[in-house]
């Protein structure tokens, strides 16, 4: 599936209580849902091994509250570079429940370092999608690990917040 359309702007809403709930999915969007909010993302999807290969390379920006998700075809260890992005990013790790499992913050334009998509220690390293955001974005939306991603290319027979 191959979704290029325009991002639209961010949405951000305050929700009651800390229960996750089913959400209403587009493929264009990625919808987190924290104890007390949920945060919607305009997305573009990279899905298949040139989409995901090539990601955000040679952007020269990437507005607030719009990102790219890659998706996996099976849950699996990844680790992402910045070769070639020319534009500080932020990396959010999700498994293939919809849990954020790992942020990482501002990762650094052209660097090759290695970034893993697993905290040390996580005995579940595997992830099925990673989300790139503009560099600071994770913090300013307050996307942080434990939050629930709601979206139709997850499996949704076993997707903590399931689409509606």
């Amino acid at each position: 599936m191959n979704c290029r359309t325009p991002a639209l702007a961010l949405a951000w809403v305050l929700v009651a209580g800390s229960q996750v709930a089913e959400a209403k999915c587009l493929a264009d969007r990625a919808i987190f849902q924290g104890r007390d909010r949920v945060i919607e993302i305009a997305v573009e999807i990279a899905d298949d091994p040139a989409e995901r290969a090539r990601g955000l390379m040679f952007r020269q920006e990437l507005p607030q509250g719009q990102g790219m998700l890659f998706v996996y075809e099976h849950p699996q260890p990844v680790s992402f570079w910045m070769r070639n992005t020319l534009i500080a990013l932020d990396m959010v790790f999700i498994d293939a429940r919809g849990e954020v499992r790992h942020v990482h913050d501002m990762a650094r334009p052209l660097d090759e370092t290695a970034i893993p998509g697993a905290a040390p220690g996580d005995a579940a390293p595997e992830r099925l999608m990673v989300l790139e955001l503009p560099g600071g974005d994770a913090a300013r939306l307050g996307l942080v690990p434990g939050m629930i991603l709601s979206h139709p290319l997850l499996p949704q027979g076993t997707a903590l917040a399931p689409c509606g």
